[in-house]
């Protein structure tokens, strides 16, 4: 005998086919769509509440699941009583039954709505167990968990792509990183990682750029170069994807993801090879330049020829990285980026640790050291050589669950027009 249940959702259709009512409800905290079924000739009053119930509505049901189901819609559920717990007292600016797809600012404008369809929501399951998967990751690699401000006295990378603030009479900045404060945290623990917010102040319009972002940031000490750094970082991709693999398969059939494991180990490209390959696809970028969108997506594309979805691309020119990178030589860094089919993920590198040097590196970008004198202090008592990484969360996703724009992968966007909601 079936077990008497409740459930809590959304309604989203409400279909009546002779004397049976359909009430189609999407459920509380689940990817899929609830079939309620209701016969006039069992329940005659419950049968007039279910016809009648408004699209949208937040509902109460009870009664049982039955041991076969029917429904090709979702699982069926047999009820023996409906309480609609609050009606739309607007017409919705989405379609409920999801029969009619919503322009991309439509979700993003009603992104509490657009969560009641299957689809959307699995977006942000996903996004979570990939947040889960990377913290999980950390711990069981030896790394502390840390926080670190995010109104700051100094940018991370100096110039004007900074959100500047009034701090009680005191110029402040909103966090471009938490890199200064995650090389600090050196000079007394081996290994941190932090999952959290930064701000750009950078006037992007692009499928790819937010003024507003997530990134998933670690830094290691006692490295021996920067390749301890990648190999660090390849590891965290790798078992993200495993872990989606084993504990995200719903999600992923909901979004119609075919999740594929990058090759590994990651293809390694020095910068003088990816303008060769860049320029050998038709990009104009030069030696000396950072990489463009054109020519990360034409990098891509050869990649992807070789077998590759996931690479690096390692010994930057140190004149366009930031003053903290490592010098290797008079003109090159240890800097490298990590790209995943044509879309830059992540940025790291060895970091410089010998405090002369860094406040060389500093004067050389044309910055302050006084600016940075907070910073520079942790450099003064045996800071050991270490590196670090700052992967961009919402691109992974973006990527992971195959779309074209980044504001689709989160829930409030903010970019240059978009302030709320």
């Amino acid at each position: 005998m079936a077990l008497k249940t409740t459930i809590y959702g959304w309604v989203a259709n409400v279909k009546v086919l002779k004397k049976i009512a359909f009430v189609e409800a999407i459920t509380n905290n689940d990817l899929t769509y609830t079939v309620i079924v209701v016969k006039k000739e069992q329940n005659p009053e419950l049968w007039e509440t279910a016809r009648e119930i408004e699209l949208g509505s937040a509902i109460k049901a009870s009664g049982t699941y039955p041991e076969k189901s029917i429904s090709k819609r979702g699982r069926e559920f047999h009820a023996d009583d409906i309480v609609v717990l609050n009606s739309p007292i607007d017409v919705m600016p989405l379609d409920p039954t999801g029969k009619t797809p919503a322009q991309i600012d439509t979700n993003l404008n009603y992104r509490y709505l657009a969560l009641r369809f299957p689809e959307q929501r699995a977006i942000f399951s996903l996004r979570a167990k990939v947040v889960n998967a990377c913290r999980e990751f950390f711990i069981k690699n030896g790394f502390l968990e840390v926080h670190t401000p995010k109104i700051c006295g100094a940018g991370a990378e100096g110039g004007a792509t900074v959100f500047t603030l009034d701090y009680f009479g005191r110029t402040a900045f909103l966090a471009q990183s938490p890199q200064l404060y995650k090389q600090m945290l050196m000079a007394g623990v081996s290994r941190v990682y932090e999952i959290g917010p930064y701000f750009r102040a950078e006037k992007f319009s692009t499928a790819r750029h937010l003024n507003e972002s997530w990134g998933v940031d670690a830094e290691i000490a006692f490295i021996e170069d920067a390749e301890d750094v990648m190999n660090v970082l390849e590891k965290l991709i790798l078992y993200v994807f495993d872990y989606l693999q084993e504990n995200a398969s719903k999600e992923l059939e909901t979004l119609g993801v075919s999740l594929k494991k990058p090759r590994s180990p990651f293809k390694r490209l020095s910068y003088s090879e990816a303008i060769e390959v860049a320029s050998s696809q038709g990009s104009r970028v030069k030696y000396g330049e950072d990489l463009d969108t054109e020519s990360e997506f034409a990098i891509g594309k050869a990649m992807e020829e070789e077998g590759y979805d996931a690479y690096f691309i390692y010994e930057y020119p140190w004149e366009i990285k930031p003053f903290y990178i490592m010098r290797k030589g008079n003109e090159l860094s240890f800097a490298f980026d990590l790209d995943y089919r044509g879309l830059e993920l992540a940025s790291g590198g060895q970091r410089e640790h010998r405090y002369h040097e860094l406040i060389k590196n500093i004067k050389d970008k044309g910055l302050n050291p006084e600016s940075f004198a907070f910073y520079l202090e942790a450099f003064k008592y045996g800071m050991p050589p270490h590196g670090g990484f700052g992967l961009g969360l919402d691109r992974l996703v973006m990527k992971i669950v195959n779309k074209k724009n980044i504001r689709e992968v989160v829930l409030f966007p903010r970019d240059r027009q978009r302030l709320v909601p």
